[in-house]
């Protein structure tokens, strides 16, 4: 059996844990791309660019950990 390359909506929702509106939500602001397929429009997300997508929350997760906060911020403290 061939390896399988598109997830529905609801496979998306299950694997991050989500509801269906939530995913179809991040789909809307292409946040996660997407393609319809055939003529009710039903999505279709590679599991490639879902992988892409989780790897990109990640990345912008370390970055606000990595911000200085307090006096490192570049904020002056009041005086």
């Amino acid at each position: 059996m061939a390896t399988q390359r598109f997830l529905t909506l609801d496979d998306v929702a299950e694997i991050l844990n989500v509801s269906w509106s939530q995913a179809y939500a991040l789909v809307r602001r292409k946040e996660l791309i997407a393609i319809q397929i055939g003529g009710r429009g039903q999505w279709r997300v590679e599991k490639d660019e879902l992988e892409r997508f989780i790897q990109q929350k990640y990345a912008e997760a370390r970055a606000v950990a990595e911000e200085p906060v307090g006096e490192d911020a570049g904020v002056d403290s009041p005086r």
